[in-house]
């Protein structure tokens, strides 16, 4: 049962799957099609040191003249990390919640699948979910370098596609945890969301704000694409943003489990 409920709920996200891969690659390959024509630009150093200093900390535009630092700052700094967080929290709500309000639920939990095993195998259909757009995105990453002279590196673009994949699978789970502990996808979708946003203002106040600084790095944000992620090799705050949304699914296993399922 555990097998055929991991396999059915990756089948089920297929075609979702391959229309986020796609739009994946086409990011990437419009973005680094723009590489050779900022590379040529004439004085293009002394245009981005006219940008404000919290802006050049924030974008890593210090690097934007290199391959690897022009996609770290166009789309590691915001867009990629945007992107799979939607991706991620979206398939989190309703992994459980989305299936309970459904009534999907019901039909799981009158065979001899436990509550706890359910919310398990879940949290690993969405990490597998992530890890596969990331695989995509490494791909991409490695055909706009060759195709486009971005000089990017096979372990630079790995290090890039496995920061998203672990941004990604921290707040999917997050999600999933709320959905698993509330029943209510709504709850699920909004806590997850107003938490990525708090940690993405916590992270660009740190590069602004002098006293917001010190808290800088309890931000997934902080931990996921600080300096970078683009080259950034395996950092020790990887580590954090695996333990927290592992902390989230089993804080909520035994509530997921004593709770009273819509429908049974």
């Amino acid at each position: 049962m555990l097998r055929n409920v991991f396999l059915k709920s990756l089948h089920d996200q297929r075609r979702g799957l391959l229309g986020w891969g796609i739009g994946i690659v086409a990011v990437v390959l419009l973005e680094s099609a723009l590489w050779p024509s900022i590379s040529n630009m004439a004085g293009l150093g002394e245009f981005l040191n006219s940008f404000p200093e919290p802006l050049v900390r924030l974008f890593n535009m210090d690097q934007f003249i290199t391959g690897t630092g022009f996609l770290n700052a166009e789309l590691f700094s915001m867009l990629l990390p945007i992107l799979f967080l939607v991706f991620a929290i979206g398939r989190g709500a309703r992994a459980v919640a989305g299936e309970e309000e459904s009534g999907v639920l019901e039909v799981l939990l009158i065979t001899r699948l436990s509550p706890i095993r359910l919310t398990l195998e879940k949290a690993a259909v969405l990490a597998t979910a992530v890890i596969a757009l990331a695989v995509v995105l490494f791909g991409a990453i490695v055909a706009g370098s060759a195709i486009f002279g971005l000089g990017i590196s096979i372990a630079a673009a790995a290090a890039g596609a496995l920061a998203m994949a672990l941004i990604g699978i921290e707040f999917g789970w997050l999600a999933l945890a709320l959905g698993a502990a509330t029943g209510r996808r709504i709850v699920a979708l909004g806590g997850a969301t107003v938490f990525a946003v708090a940690a993405y203002v916590l992270y660009v106040a740190s590069k602004i704000v002098d006293s917001v600084r010190p808290w800088g790095p309890l931000s997934p944000f902080h931990q996921a694409i600080e300096g970078g992620p683009l080259g950034a090799g395996l950092p020790v705050a990887y580590i954090w943003l695996v333990v927290a949304g592992a902390a989230a699914v089993l804080a909520a296993l035994p509530v997921f489990d004593r709770r009273d399922i819509a429908g049974v």
